[in-house]
């Protein structure tokens, strides 16, 4: 389920090779999904092929690799899939909870989550 879009930098693990790009907000995908030909051009190599099952509940495979995301300050490694050259940009569920963000749907904006000490 897209909601909005939201700027970010997607880098490989070196953070040598980045980006700029607009990312479609998508609780419903749980990695980030960026186009096979960006994450190529980025140096960010795959580590695994994955099986996902889509909304219509086709099955669908999918290679994953670990890439830097950037958004509004914060930085974090995160699990990508390497999507369609066609696709869209997709920032997925794990990589906001990696980023402590949350989305308010209604603002259509991100915030910022403050976990309690223990």
């Amino acid at each position: 389920m897209g909601l909005f879009t939201q700027r970010i930098t997607i880098a490989d693990l070196s953070g040598e090779n980045s980006v700029e790009i607009d990312a479609v907000v998508d609780t419903g995908s749980f990695y980030s999904v960026i186009p096979k030909y960006m994450l190529h051009q980025l140096d960010v190599e795959p580590i695994d092929r994955i099986s996902f099952r889509l909304v219509n509940d086709e099955p669908i495979e999918m290679d994953i690799g670990y890439a830097w995301i950037t958004l509004d300050g914060r930085r974090r490694i995160t699990t990508v899939a390497f999507g369609s050259d066609t696709g869209p940009f997709l920032l997925g569920a794990f990589t906001l909870e990696g980023l402590e963000m949350a989305v308010d749907p209604h603002g259509k904006r991100l915030v910022h989550i403050d976990y309690l000490p223990a």
